[in-house]
């Protein structure tokens, strides 16, 4: 063996300033101690007193015998988990001892077997922060470290992290002794199933590519299932780190579904691509595009990526949707609730007591409105409803069009477009069914009629673009209201497509002096829609032109709000890439500044936890300002935005909102229960639900109004009973005032939405993938319940449609290869967080077995009951392809 491994390592010379603690006092303590031990740990202990003298002998041979014999006993210890191995123990007064011989010893080899002795006792005896494990195993030999235990890896583990932190700090300090160290420490770990270990020591030395070759069949799921765990709460850029990471390994395992889940979790599409070109299997790529499409993006699919044209055809079909009616109306049916639904049916005036009935029979536009929406929100997608759907047979004109006329000038609007809320994905039939409204000559109606052909494209992608030729034409018709009917269309249907003849549309509108305020804020959104999330410079640039024209009294609108929202859209979760745009808006006037940067500020960070942003956000919270500022808002939005992207964030920021009611201004409050509202869409937590039970009655009517809107968000599409309850409560309770029953019954609504088969909740996929489309839908929403009495209780109570593009399934359907439903038995539960745990822990808790296709509530998880059939989707959700297990024998 050569000499000392390390030359350059002046290990030895600082040893020699440490002084060596002289064991006199103790000695009457020893002997008393000795009297209480065993007879056979009296003998261990007098044999390894023994051999600290022996190793000390002058003979060689002597040593060498004495240093087998330690370590032997201390390799062979066995303990209780909870104390000290013996040998450790009884060696600990003569750690000094050893240490000093050990610098006077000059043979190599012995020296080694020393050094490795020395470094599995400082495991127990050094000082806190000397390190002294790490530094004689760097002297020692280079044997295999595991055999010292557990304990000891562990506690290196600890030490390297250290010095390689303090190394960081000095220039040019070698860091090739410790990486060898590290690479035996993590192959140590990966055979014994420590794999967080292994991936959280390597985080430390900023080296996981080693991981790559680490890893092997039987555990690169438990490695990866961590790496993508942890991403959401490191810093970035480190979190995209350790995702490239996790994708290039599950990408060599040929794990092509969950490289996939990776690819877009970090919106890389060059790695989209390359999943595609690598996998083979085609029925595996048409499980890719189902993920796409749930998720919302856009993809054009090209011959690299498949290369047969009828095949290419196929997936183009799955990414585009456009089966998505079809697969929803089968779970409907096999739910047994196609049967289409009154407001009355969800109003349910009969379970309420006394005073409200008596005022309900009045029929007044506000109510017939609410009627409207409530009727959309609950049939939504069905095809069918009781109002706007009716068949012509009834009396020739049928009560259609008299159920559109019972409502005013701008409610027709919002009536003409709940029509295409009720065919919602079914293109075909839709714009079929919308196509009398655009013969109508009362202009509301038209715009309606434009909305709704916008609603029902939604998602749905189509190669002949229906939606951009029939709303076209009316983008610069003189009307406001239509106008504002086709832009909000066009946005809706081609929300995250970043369609480029959208923007040569639009575009210019921005920069129209004549055009009215409302038009160019509705402008902004839907160019903020279709470019979501895409920082899209000119885009960008046409938006802060048109803020920097705007005249003073225009940024006193309420509708104003909309254009900083739009090009915060355009940034959505792109983190730092907002930043030259947020120099760009601190030039702007002061009205509108400070809404502007904190509106960019929250989109831009949405989803990602970063506790920074919240906290900076907190702070401008904290603030006692005078009354005209209306920055607060967005600030609190920005809260929930930010956190919501993992659980404990999520919790944390309930906490730190209901600190914001206790001591936040008015126009804080306002906004508390939209934020919490965002926080649990489609998940009503009974914490929150008391929370916002509570501000309903709020002495503050906006208060109120805003925690009615949200416990419609956070009950909807559940058809939760309690709420469903409280709403009905809150009807009687303000049954004379007619904007907040307004709310009330949105709400209602939104608590049946889809007759309780949708959810807006953003996320998917096991709440790993945010769909930026559906989110961007849910803040604009948001945005505009900033200023209830303007904007939803005025005229623009369309801007409620904005949800629509967060609506989808809340279902999972299994399909066989050739895409047809397949009912198999599956297991569906609360789902259980099994990240680092030993061993094949069970994923879900409390289960019901049913057979598909069925509902997944929020934090519900499927998995198959059968052995029968394989899912090609390591996550049950949504259209699952299911193949035949080759292995499987049937039990008869």
């Amino acid at each position: 063996m050569a000499a000392d491994p390390n030359p350059n390592n002046s290990g030895g010379l600082e040893e020699a300033t440490v002084k060596v603690p002289s064991k006199d006092p103790k000695k009457k303590k020893e002997e008393k101690k000795d009297e209480d031990l065993s007879d056979e740990d009296l003998a261990l202990k007098q044999q390894l007193e023994l051999y600290v003298e022996r190793v000390q002998d002058s003979d060689p041979g002597v040593q060498k015998l004495a240093l087998e014999s330690m370590r032997q006993e201390i390799r062979t210890s066995t303990s209780s988990m909870t104390s000290v191995p013996k040998p450790l123990k009884f060696l600990r007064p003569h750690y000094g001892t050893l240490k000093a011989f050990y610098e006077t010893m000059a043979d190599a080899d012995l020296k080694k077997l020393l050094a490795d002795i020395l470094s599995v006792l400082a495991l127990t005896m050094s000082a806190e922060g000397e390190r002294e494990s790490l530094k004689y195993r760097l002297l020692g030999s280079e044997g295999d470290i595991g055999s010292w235990g557990h304990e000891y890896v562990r506690n290196l583990a600890g030490e390297i992290s250290q010095e390689f932190a303090k190394r960081q700090q000095i220039e040019e300090a070698p860091i090739d002794d410790l990486m060898e160290l590290v690479q035996q420490i993590v192959a140590f770990h990966m055979k014994h199933n420590a794999e967080p270990e292994a991936v959280d020591l390597l985080m430390e030395v900023e080296d996981l590519d080693m991981l790559v070759d680490q890893v092997d069949s039987t555990n690169y799921k438990r490695t990866c299932l961590y790496l993508t765990s942890s991403a959401s709460y490191l810093p970035g850029p480190d979190d995209m780190l350790v995702l490239d990471i996790a994708y290039t390994i599950y990408h060599k395992f040929e794990e092509y579904t969950s490289a996939l889940r990776i690819a877009l979790l970090q919106d890389n599409i060059q790695n989209l691509k390359q999943v595609f070109t690598s996998c083979d299997d085609l029925t595996l790529k048409k499980q890719f595009c189902y993920i796409i499409a749930r998720h919302g993006l856009t993809l054009e699919l090209d011959e690299e990526m498949v290369a047969n044209e009828d095949d290419r055809e196929a997936l183009q079909d799955i990414i585009n949707n456009v089966k998505l009616s079809e697969g929803y109306l089968t779970l409907a049916r096999d739910i047994e609730v196609m049967e289409a639904k009154s407001p009355e049916d969800i109003y349910k005036v009969h379970l309420i007591d006394g005073r409200a009935s008596a005022g309900a029979s009045v029929d007044s536009a506000r109510q017939n409105l609410a009627a409207t929406f409530v009727n959309a929100f609950v049939n939504a997608g069905f095809g069918q409803d009781k109002l706007m759907t009716v068949p012509a047979e009834s009396s020739s004109g049928g009560s259609a069009g008299s159920w559109l006329f019972k409502n005013k000038e701008h409610g027709k609007a919002s009536a003409a477009a709940s029509l295409g809320l009720i065919l919602l994905w079914d293109v075909d039939s839709g714009l079929a069914q919308i196509d009398k409204y655009f013969h109508s000559n009362d202009n509301h109606v038209i715009a309606g009629a434009l909305l709704a052909v916008g609603i029902v494209t939604c998602g749905i992608k189509n190669d002949c673009d229906p939606a951009l030729a029939l709303l076209g034409d009316y983008i610069n018709k003189d009307d406001s209201s239509t106008r504002i009917g086709a832009i909000m269309g066009l946005g809706l249907a081609y929300a995250g497509s970043q369609n480029d003849q959208i923007r040569r549309h639009l575009a210019p509108i921005l920069g129209d002096a004549k055009a009215p305020l409302d038009v160019i804020a509705f402008t902004a959104i839907a160019l903020g829609l279709v470019f979501v999330g895409s920082c899209h410079e000119e885009v960008a640039q046409s938006i802060i032109f048109s803020l920097m024209d705007r005249s003073e009294s225009e940024l006193g609108e309420p509708l104003i709000r909309f254009l900083p929202l739009g090009l915060g859209l355009l940034y959505l979760g792109k983190q730092e890439s907002v930043e030259a745009t947020a120099e760009v808006s601190k030039t702007f006037h002061e009205k509108i500044r400070k809404y502007c940067d904190l509106t960019l500020l929250s989109l831009a960070y949405a989803g990602t936890g970063d506790v920074l942003k919240v906290q900076k956000l907190l702070g401008y919270c904290a603030q006692h300002l005078e009354k005209g500022e209306t920055h607060q808002g967005p600030a609190v939005i920005g809260i929930a935005l930010v956190a919501m992207g993992e659980e404990l964030g999520l919790d944390m920021a309930i906490r730190s909102l209901e600190h914001l009611l206790q001591y936040g201004e008015q126009n804080i409050r306002r906004a508390v229960p939209l934020a919490l509202g965002l926080l649990c869409i489609s998940n009503p937590k009974v914490n929150v639900m008391d929370t916002l039970s509570r501000l309903s009655h709020d002495t503050d009517s906006e208060v109120a109004m805003s925690a009615i809107m949200s416990l419609g968000l956070i009950g909807a599409g559940t058809n939760n009973a309690r709420i469903a309850g409280m709403l009905r409560n809150l009807s009687s309770y303000y049954y004379k005032e007619a904007s907040l029953l307004f709310c009330v019954r949105i709400a209602q609504g939104l608590v049946h939405l889809g007759k309780g088969l949708l959810t807006l909740a953003p996320y998917h996929s096991d709440r790993f993938l945010l769909s930026p489309t559906a989110l961007a839908g849910i803040i604009t929403m948001l945005h505009a319940c900033l200023d209830m009495k303007s904007i939803i209780l005025g005229k623009y109570h369309y801007v409620l449609y904005f949800l629509v593009l967060a609506m989808q399934p809340r279902m999972l359907l299994t399909v066989d290869e050739n895409l047809k439903p397949l009912t198999v038995p599956v297991r569906v539960g609360q789902a259980v967080d099994v990240v680092g745990q030993a061993g094949r822990p069970k994923t879900i808790t409390g289960f019901q077995t049913h057979s598909t296709p069925v509902l997944l509530a929020a934090g519900d998880r499927a998995e198959l009951a059968t052995e029968k059939y394989i899912p090609l989707s390591p996550v049950l959700e949504g259209f699952v392809i299911l193949k035949e297990n080759p292995d499987y024998q049937d039990e008869r």
